[in-house]
């Protein structure tokens, strides 16, 4: 079983975990099975938004140590794993999409805890919507398992080096309140509401002309790659297209009388 149910609404997919007995912590087949669905979900053209949540109050529990304990030597998360050189034929991370690069955002809806490896698919995540009494920790700090699908890298690139530092070395529980100040959440909501929350944000995403907001995302991202000079020529070369292509055409719209004060209403 994946434990895995998905739900269109529109532009909108939205990816629905439901191992919730094991606070849906991820195993072999649902990392897989999740990867699967959010790469058939990028070459979807009709969908533009996906949001990742966990049914039954908890987002992710992290890999479950449980499968992780009576696995052969070799395949705790499932098979041969390790990264080759190049870019290309990478295998899906442990967790799942860790190592996949989208061309469209995904939003983690968070409920309960994102902890672990769970942690690690919200650091994955474009934006993070968390409940008033959610919560994220390196928790697997205590077993010895390590932070192996990005954690490491995304988390002091999202929060800088020495809060990053911080949270890996002591595995400290982060709640709601403190991951919106540091920006390791985006976005606090009531409890019961993170789903409703982030599908609401997707919708407003879907909203825009998607080949300029999927550029902009794009370099955003390639941008730490590059030293400065580089990453503006990679800005221009990935996003200027969209200028005559989308802009052109919102320009007609504004001179048109459309969002006019930065009205985003009717645009």
């Amino acid at each position: 079983m994946t434990d895995l149910v998905i739900e269109r609404n529109g532009p909108v997919t939205t990816f629905i975990r439901t191992r919730s007995a094991a606070r849906n912590a991820m195993n072999p087949e649902g990392a897989q099975a999740l990867c699967d669905a959010l790469l058939a979900f990028d070459a979807d053209e009709t969908a533009s938004v996906g949001v990742l949540w966990g049914a039954g109050g908890a987002f992710c529990a992290g890999f479950d140590l449980k499968v992780a304990a009576t696995a052969a030597e070799g395949t705790v998360a499932g098979g041969a794993l390790d990264i080759p050189d190049g870019d290309a034929n990478w295998p899906r991370g442990p967790m799942g999409p860790t190592r996949l690069m989208l061309s469209k955002p995904v939003i983690a809806a968070i409920a309960g805890p994102a902890v672990a490896g769970g942690m690690e698919i919200a650091l994955w995540c474009d934006l993070r919507v968390m409940e008033e009494d959610a919560y994220m920790g390196v928790y697997c700090r205590r077993w010895g398992v390590p932070l192996i699908d990005g954690g490491t890298v995304r988390l002091p690139r999202l929060v800088g080096q020495g809060r990053a530092l911080d949270l890996i070395l002591t595995g400290r529980k982060v709640e709601a309140d403190e991951a919106l100040r540091i920006g390791l959440a985006d976005r606090v909501v009531p409890k019961g509401a993170s789903r409703e929350a982030a599908e609401a944000l997707a919708h407003e995403i879907a909203r825009f002309p998607q080949g300029c907001m999927r550029s902009d995302r794009a370099s955003a991202y390639a941008q730490w790659d590059f030293d400065l000079n580089g990453a503006l020529r990679n800005e221009w070369r990935t996003s200027s297209a969209f200028a005559l292509s989308e802009g052109a055409a919102g320009a007609a719209r504004f001179a048109a009388g459309k969002g006019r004060g930065g009205d985003f209403g009717s645009i």
